[in-house]
């Protein structure tokens, strides 16, 4: 769900890098086999994005070890891995990044795919290829209960309010600076940073995406989540930016199709059960 802008400069160098390295689109990724004789399918998240993803320290619900890691990573991203990999032939392995580090690294071939709650919007497009989404994603807001701006009926209702949200995301870039007089601060590094500036009172409201929105209110309780969708005072955003995707090299036209092979077998029912699983073992629900 997350858009980032600066990412293109990053990922441009790391595209010429790749065009060098990797002539005709092949990489060492795609090569790599298991001890099992099995290809390897490897892919990339951040391992701290939870629902989505998260790093645990056992195997527990069928958790992932991280490559180079003792820990494992779990979440919706990794059970979507695991399904993607079961049904094509693959060993899966996971391979922990940084945000600003994963379109980089499809360019560069260090990984075959990432599965990591990215949009599919058109600034990414010009750099990686995207699958059919995997996740449909609305907007909305968090609060705390007994807010002035609890029973917000709309974005028009949060005018003054103060607010943040996770950097390089449409929730910051996009959605908060359509609050009327809005009091934005600073951006936060990470989903978990943005919750605590909440929780911790430094400011009246977060936005994110639904699912985050949901996890948050398991871990904080006194959290309440607010919904204008289908309403006429509703954040204004595009499909690209709630469609969730795998991005994939663009040399790779054969795993895209692939994956859309496996994402094809699946309905928006089943993506959403999914989802309600990851949060409902993400570790702050225990």
């Amino acid at each position: 769900m997350r858009n980032h802008r600066r990412i293109i400069a990053i990922a441009l160098v790391a595209l010429a890098a790749a065009s060098m390295l990797f002539a005709g689109g092949s990489s060492e990724s795609a090569d790599a086999t298991s001890a099992s004789g099995r290809p390897v399918l490897r892919v990339a998240m951040e391992c701290g994005y939870a629902p989505y993803n998260w790093t645990q320290t056992t195997d527990a619900n069928g958790a992932v070890q991280i490559s180079g890691s003792g820990d494992y990573a779990y979440g919706y991203d990794v059970m979507m891995a695991k399904l993607i990999a079961e049904e094509l032939g693959y060993d899966l392995e996971i391979v922990k990044l940084d945000w600003d580090s994963l379109v980089p690294a499809v360019l560069s071939g260090t990984v075959d795919c990432v599965i990591a709650g990215q949009s599919i919007t058109s600034e990414r497009l010009q750099m990686v290829d995207f699958t059919d989404p995997y996740y449909y994603a609305s907007i909305i807001c968090l609060v705390k209960e007994g807010s002035e701006y609890e029973n917000a009926q709309g974005v028009s209702d949060l005018a003054g309010a103060s607010c943040t949200s996770q950097m390089n995301t449409v929730w910051y870039d996009v959605c908060l600076p359509q609050i009327p007089d809005a009091d934005i601060l600073p951006a936060q590094d990470s989903a978990p940073a943005m919750l605590v500036a909440l929780e911790s009172g430094r400011v009246d409201l977060v936005c994110t995406d639904m699912p985050t929105g949901q996890a948050a209110l398991v871990a904080y309780p006194d959290m309440r989540l607010l919904d204008f969708s289908g309403s006429d005072d509703d954040f204004e955003v595009s499909q690209e930016e709630i469609n969730i995707g795998i991005s994939v090299n663009k040399n790779n036209g054969e795993l895209k199709e692939a994956i859309n092979g496996v994402l094809a077998t699946l309905t928006v029912d089943d993506f959403n059960a999914m989802m309600d699983e990851a949060i409902s073992v993400q570790p702050l629900a225990q």
